[in-house]
């Protein structure tokens, strides 16, 4: 299946990780909170795109293993994937913010929900996920 890009929700033990996105305002959601991931390259998978952006954008070097849940949605610009991670809360140390966005943070999911600057089809997805029978386990481990 032909996709155009794919996002991560990371977890770092029950915070969930978000980037705030450059206010420029010829981008999508300028100054929006933001997750991980962006646009495909060559012929990536879904899995490798969402890797590879979770890494140039915060320097988390995630494995395939790590991908605990995904769905396709379609947007304007085609098909995207949306990925969660669940990570310890140790791993906080690792992350090297890249050369996107103003800045990162840790926020509580439904913080992440209720905000006024989040990107909606990325809570809709957000929303989704935690309403998963397996997600409410996986966030208290």
């Amino acid at each position: 299946m032909e996709f155009s890009g794919a996002k991560t929700a990371v977890f770092l033990g029950s915070q969930l990780l978000v980037i705030q996105r450059d206010d420029i305002p010829d981008i999508p959601w300028p100054g929006r909170w933001d997750l991980p991931g962006g646009g495909r390259e060559g012929d990536e998978t879904p899995e490798q795109c969402a890797l590879r952006e979770t890494r140039e954008e915060v320097g988390l070097d995630l494995c395939q293993d790590d991908l605990v849940w995904a769905r396709s949605y379609r947007r304007p610009r085609g098909t995207v994937w949306f990925f969660v991670a669940h990570l310890p809360a140790g791993a906080r140390q690792a992350i090297r913010f890249g050369d996107e966005g103003q800045g990162w943070r840790l926020m509580d999911p439904a913080d992440y929900l209720a905000h006024p600057l989040n990107i909606p089809h990325f809570a809709d997805q957000l929303r989704a996920y935690l309403d998963h029978p397996r997600a409410a386990e996986r966030l208290a481990s």
